[in-house]
């Protein structure tokens, strides 16, 4: 008796196998660039200051991590987030968008820290020198390096904490991710050897 085998199950299983060993890829292929790109930020921080950038630029060319001085000609508004002072204590940085010239791409201050995220700014804008760092709204924002009266200076992120998922947890997904393949596989194996056993026992 010819033995067959279960063709649907042996495409999905397969089919399966390997969206799970292209996931796990792909993390390691995450793991290679974000160590990449954590190096690349390492290096930024020792590189001299700069001038906070005249025109727009796109998300790979941000200078994250670079000292520079910029100039805030006028606040245009305020908002707050989750943050940490100098001396690591919660409470919310303050952060101020402004404009810096017609033809500016504009920038955004975090200007101190406070423990009330509606905290008063007394800030007026002008020269201001500190850290570049990413930003969810603007891509990136300078953290002051000395605060306005009523607020403290703010915790910049360093280079090495810059993500919180490192390329050693990229790598866990990984394993994660071909294991499970391989687990499909065996459990596979097993159902399919009980089947061709029970073919052999009707024949």
């Amino acid at each position: 008796m010819t033995r067959r085998l279960p063709i649907l199950a042996t495409v999905v299983v397969a089919g399966a196998v390997a969206v799970l060993i292209g996931l796990g890829v792909w993390q390691l292929q995450r793991a290679k660039w974000k160590e990449g790109l954590l190096a690349r930020y390492e290096q930024a921080e020792k590189l001299p200051p700069i001038s906070w950038p005249t025109v727009p630029l796109r998300s790979d060319q941000l200078p994250l991590f670079r000292n520079a001085t910029g100039v805030c000609l006028r606040p245009i508004g305020k908002r707050a987030q989750a943050g940490e002072n100098l001396q690591g204590e919660a409470g919310y940085v303050q952060i101020v968008d402004c404009t810096t010239g017609a033809e500016g791409p504009g920038m955004s201050v975090e200007v101190g820290w406070s423990k009330d995220p509606n905290a008063q700014v007394n800030w007026a804008g002008g020269l201001v020198s500190g850290t570049i760092v990413p930003d969810r709204r603007m891509g990136m924002r300078l953290v002051a390096a000395s605060a306005p009266p009523g607020l403290q200076p703010s915790k910049p992120p360093s280079a090495s904490t810059a993500s919180p998922i490192t390329p050693a947890i990229h790598r866990g997904y990984a394993a994660i991710w071909f294991s499970l393949a391989a687990i499909a596989m065996i459990i596979y194996g097993f159902a399919l050897r009980k089947r061709l056993k029970e073919q052999d026992t009707k024949a």
